[in-house]
């Protein structure tokens, strides 16, 4: 319960992890001013696949219903290796029904995830709104102060910075970074294709990074083509027909004939991860924390997790949550999660871009090994879907498993 002297929480940013983060202090009766613009609206033709934990955490907030109207289940998920290298790497297959679980997860248009983030927000008396952008942050000792452009001034005991992967609150924070662009690009877009998904999703691995089908409502998909920057601006420019047959083909036309939508975008990419994730009486969350690889559905649903994290911090310091030792209980608590994770796509993404023979054995072998043992693989399901659950995989055998 919020102590009755205490000022309000900051929340800068309203992309998914910002709005996220609003309604779940404000869930918790904590008084929130959220600043930003509104949400990016239909010319977001991205995609989020949000996993089980973090729907847990939508439930809780009412939003599941709304969200799963424009969504598809993710029941199966494929790892595919399309090199022409020397060394290929199995098939893997992961199924939802091999952990007793109905689908791992909801792959959901970012505009209507936003769309519905934006309404809950409007509804939540906790939350105090300002379309507006932060123009300077003084954090001191006893509170934070954010000037706004609109001629604002909000004080806050606590800031939450989901202000994106070059965050100005971080900056103010005086948390540094390491950060590393990689030779990578992701084309985002959707197209339709003649035959059904089944609710599959592949992740097809190619020597300039991961190319990835992901379910849409009906017999349409999400991609994120993950290329050279130079072949990037190529797909960008090239005509819709063109387009698509590239992409059957190189899904070697496993969902027949294809056809991209409008609204193609491409985003560079790089590795960003900070040398701290809370300072001077903000915590990072989101992008502001972390940025990596598209790889294994990862972004998201760990910044989710570190909204999650922010919620028990508060709870547990109701007198004062921006104090020093909220900041290091929350540092402590999220640096594991976010370097196993981000460590875990970078040598993956690193075995994908590397001739070197080697990279290509190891990477073959552990996923020859996951193929092969049957309670690796669920200890790898559970975890992607709740991390810390995964050891139940090796204890609980699932109704398809009993009787072999």
């Amino acid at each position: 319960m919020t102590e009755l002297n205490r000022l309000p929480i900051i929340v800068a940013g309203t992309g998914p992890a910002g709005l996220i983060a609003a309604l779940a202090l404000a869930e918790r009766n904590e008084p929130v001013v959220l600043v930003g613009p509104k949400a990016a609206g239909q010319g977001d033709r991205r995609t989020t696949a949000i996993m089980g934990a973090s729907l847990m955490l939508l439930d809780r907030l009412g939003l599941t219903d709304a969200l799963a109207s424009e969504a598809a289940p993710l029941k199966t998920m494929r790892i595919l290796d399309a090199t022409s290298r020397l060394v290929r790497a199995p098939t893997v297959t992961f199924r939802a029904s091999e952990i007793g679980e109905e689908f791992f997860g909801l792959n959901i248009p970012n505009a209507h995830l936003n769309a519905v983030l934006e309404e809950a927000v409007a509804r939540q008396k906790l939350i105090q709104r300002h379309e507006a952008l932060v123009t300077e942050w003084l954090p001191v000792d006893d509170h934070v102060s954010a000037m706004l452009d609109d001629g604002t001034v909000v004080k806050a005991s606590l800031a939450i910075a989901a202000d994106g992967r070059n965050s100005p609150a971080r900056e103010a924070a005086g948390i540094r970074t390491s950060r590393r662009d990689l030779p990578q690009t992701a084309v985002v877009l959707n197209f339709q294709h003649a035959r059904p998904h089944q609710d599959i999703s592949t992740e097809f691995h190619t020597e300039t990074g991961p190319f990835t089908q992901v379910p849409l409502p009906g017999n349409r998909s999400s991609l994120v083509w993950v290329v050279r920057p130079e072949t990037a601006d190529e797909l960008m420019h090239v005509d819709d027909d063109t387009l698509s047959m590239r992409i059957e083909e190189r899904m070697q036309s496993m969902l027949g004939r294809v056809k991209v939508e409008a609204g193609r975008q491409a985003y560079p990419l790089a590795s960003v991860l900070p040398h701290r994730y809370a300072a001077n009486r903000i915590m990072l969350v989101g992008e502001a924390g972390h940025v990596f690889a598209p790889i294994g559905a990862q972004g998201l649903n760990l910044g989710i997790r570190d909204v999650e994290c922010v919620v028990d911090i508060v709870a547990s310091h109701p007198s004062d949550p921006g104090a020093q030792a909220a900041l290091a209980a929350y540092d402590l608590r999220r640096r594991p999660d976010v370097t196993a994770r981000s460590g875990t796509v970078a040598l993956l993404n690193r075995s994908l871009l590397s001739d070197l023979l080697p990279w290509q054995l190891a990477r073959s072998a552990g996923l020859g090994v996951v193929e092969a043992i049957p309670p690796l693989r669920a200890f790898l399901m559970r975890e992607g879907m709740r991390p810390g659950t995964g050891l139940s995989g090796f204890f609980r055998r699932s109704p398809e498993q009993v009787g072999r």
